[in-house]
This record gives C-alpha cells, structure tokens and sequence, in this order.
C-alpha cells in the first residue's frame, strides 16, 4: 500500500507544482514584460543622455560613498576593540582603585573620590584567594612603561606587567616561543620575563630570543618566552608591546603603592558572575574593614561593563554617522528627482505616442521608476567600490590599524540606493504617468 501511494502521489505532486508554475507564470507575464520593457527604455534612456546620466550618479555615488564609508570606519573600529576584549574571560572579574564607569546609582564619573582610595595590595589578592569558595583562581597584576635594551639595540615604548603565578589561570596567554613561569621562578621573584612579538624583533631580528638576557629599567632579566603576534589594539598596548615578569621582582623597579594594581578573580565553572560578585565584596570588605555604613573604597568590574560601555559610544557614533551619511545620500537624491523630471520634459512626445499606442499609466510609470532605481543603484554600486578601494588602500599603507569590508554594509548601500531611486523617482514617474496623450504628442 506505501509502494502504491508512493507511486500515486509523486506524479500527482508534479502535476500540481507544473499547474501552480504555469498560473503564476501566466498571471504575472505582463507584469514580468512590462518590467522587462521598462528596464530596456531605462537603460537606453542612460546611454543616449551620458553627461547627464554621469551627474546622476556623481551625487549617489558621493552619498553612498559617505554613507557606508562612516559604517565601515565604525565596525572596524568596534570589530577592533571586541577583539582587544576577547582576552579577558567573561567570568573574570576586575578588583580596582577605579571603575570602567560610573559606579551604581551615579549619573557622573567621580573620579576625585575614587582618586583618593588605596591601590590594592598583594597580600590583599593572598588574603582573598584563603577566603574565597566560589574562585577558580585569583591573581593580582600591576604595570608601568620602561626601555627594553639588548646590546646596542633598544625599544623604548615597552609596557612592563609583574603578575602573580595564577595570572594565565585567568587572562588567556598565547606564547609561540619558549614557556610561561614556574612557581618557583613566580614566588621567588626570579628575573625571567616573557616579551612580546615586537619586542623580541626590534630587540633580536632574526635571532632567537629564549635563554639570552635584556635590561628593563636597569635590571637584567632573561628570557623565557615570546608571545604570539597579535596586531595594534585599538583600546591601548597589545602583548606584542609587553614585558611580563613575576610580580615580586617588579617590586624592585615600582612601588606598588603609587602604581595601579588590580587582583583579578576567575569563578568557578556553573558559577555565575553575580554571585562570586557578592562574595568578593563582602569578603573583601572584610580585608579593608570596612563597617556596615561605609561605601567601598574599591571597584569590582567586569569584561560585560567595557562591552555595554563600548556599544553604547557606537550607538551615538552610529547615530552620528547615519545623520552624517543621510544629508550627503538626500542631495543624491534630490539631484536624481531632478534629472527624472528633466527626463519625462525631454520624452514628453514620445510618452504621448506610447500612451496613444495603448501604453496604460502603469507601464510609464514603471518605466521612469526603472530608470530612477537603475541609475541609483548603479551609482551605488559605484561609491561602494571605491569605498573598497579606498580601504585596501588603507590597510596596504597603514600599520595602526586595519579596516574590514562587511557584507551587510555592501547590501545596505545596495539597499539604500534602491530605496532612493524609488523615492526620487516616484513623483517624477507620477507626473509622466498622468500626462494627456493628445497634449502630449504636440508638445516640443
């Protein structure tokens, strides 16, 4: 019985499709003809008008260009910062002097209260580390600028980091060459380092790096390994400009007391953000001692804060650069309902010809749109590639930082310009659509 409806249904299926097919063919052929026709007149119309045609698309082209060129500098430039964010784990969080923002319940950035709270300490980051149950890890890292000198060569714009052993248990570390510190190395303040990609070349060239000795800050310290290349990061210093070191030896160059510092925790795994939140604050109130009806004299931030941070600034710079882009798209626009009414005053006869020959208003009007969307979306598609061209020239010449071509971009500038040629185009359409034949055929 399956067999036999099987054999039954797949013929009548087909039968049905090919009936449907043949429907709608039939019920939409005029209106495929029509459009067809008005695509031919459009494109005729363009070729016999050159001059014309050129400044019509001068002003679409100019808009689109500036339009999408804005969108395409604003993803790139939030595209980079995602990535410089992509080394910190979501299930970190930040133990500061300062916060990413204004703290809870602030309008404004009170940074002359948050001037004055102490640094965090190391022995504040061993302290929590005891008390906390829902961590996974807890370490504590701090920073400053220094010269990394090997023989005659140097790098002066070197960012100098002393970090606690547990520090690549929380931030991910991508090292190419040689390995990360021993516990050993890490407790006892060892001078052993890990350098970046751009240190390791300005410093080493061709050379490799592991096992030979540099200067920072006047102290010799060896090299143990080489962080993978990483690119300029938009929102600051990448690895590749890093010298990473126990923090205990670079205690022997800064004071941990007037340098920022920061104890980073990691939760455990199922355990949410929210509630390692709690307990680190709690418990790290207990450290400072604070009382009941005192406001902590720290900040707890987290990777979630620069992201909200971040998309709202881009929602204003978006803002801005649509408006930016909408005024320079709008005398596109204007310019081509200007050339579209040219047009239907140059064709005016032969529009009256076409309607004595039993053209219906629907096909002159479709045949003006045609002609706006075409040359609109042609126009378009013209400030687009030079957007392209504009970015590979960007990136073959800069170092900075790199543009990126997104696709939805590309068909919103196809979009936008089709809805443009749509919107000039239908007023103009209208008035040639509406045109009295008779008066028409006489007109000059």
């Amino acid at each position: 019985m399956s067999c036999l409806h099987h054999e039954i249904g797949l013929p009548s299926l087909m039968l049905t499709f090919t009936y449907l097919f043949n429907y709608v063919l039939k019920r939409y052929k005029i209106f495929f003809r029509l459009f067809g026709e008005s695509i031919t007149f459009a494109y005729q119309a363009l070729l016999v008008n050159k001059l014309r045609t050129f400044l019509s698309l001068l002003g679409v082209t100019i808009g689109i260009f500036s339009i999408i060129s804005v969108f395409t500098l604003v993803d790139s430039l939030k595209a980079g910062i995602e990535d410089s964010f992509e080394i910190l784990n979501e299930d970190v969080l930040f133990i500061q002097q300062m916060p990413w923002g204004p703290e809870e319940g602030d309008t404004e950035f009170k940074w002359w209260e948050f001037i004055r709270r102490k640094q965090p300490a190391l022995k504040d980051a061993s302290n929590l580390k005891k008390r906390l149950t829902k961590a996974d890890a807890v370490a504590f890292a701090t920073g400053t600028d220094g010269v990394a000198e090997y023989k005659n060569n140097s790098y002066s714009g070197a960012k100098l980091a002393g970090v606690s052993f547990e520090y690549n248990e929380v931030i991910k570390l991508d090292i190419s060459q040689g390995r990360y510190f021993t516990e050993v190395e890490a407790v006892g303040g060892r001078n052993t380092v890990i350098i970046g990609n751009e240190i390791a070349e300005t410093l080493f060239g061709n050379l490799n790096p592991i096992g030979k000795s540099i200067k920072v800050k006047g102290q010799k310290v060896k090299v143990i390994g080489v962080f993978s290349k990483e690119g300029t990061s938009i929102i600051g210093s990448s690895f590749d400009k890093l010298v990473l070191m126990p923090v205990k030896f670079i205690t022997r160059m800064v004071d941990l007391r007037n340098t920022d510092c920061q104890i980073l925790v990691k939760a455990k795994p199922g355990v949410s953000n929210a509630e390692v939140m709690d307990e680190v604050i709690g418990q790290f109130r207990a450290i400072r001692k604070l009382s009941i009806n005192k406001k902590n004299d720290f900040s707890v931030n987290e990777a979630s804060m620069l992201s909200a941070l971040v998309d709202g600034v881009f929602v204003m710079i978006n803002a801005v650069g649509f408006i930016i882009g909408f005024f320079a798209i709008l005398v596109g626009g204007f310019s081509i309902a200007n050339i579209m009414f040219v047009s239907v005053k140059e064709r005016t006869n032969i529009i009256g010809i076409q309607k004595a020959l039993g053209a219906k208003n629907s096909f002159i009007m479709l045949q003006f749109l045609a002609e706006s969307v075409t040359l609109c979306v042609f126009g378009g598609i013209i400030g687009l590639v030079l957007m392209s061209i504009l970015v590979l020239m960007v990136n073959l010449f800069s170092n900075s930082f790199t543009l990126e071509i997104f696709w939805t971009n590309l068909l919103m500038g196809v979009l936008i310009s089709a809805i443009i040629g749509l919107v000039s185009g239908v007023l103009p359409a209208y008035v040639a659509s509406r045109l009295n034949p008779v008066d028409a055929i006489r007109s000059k």
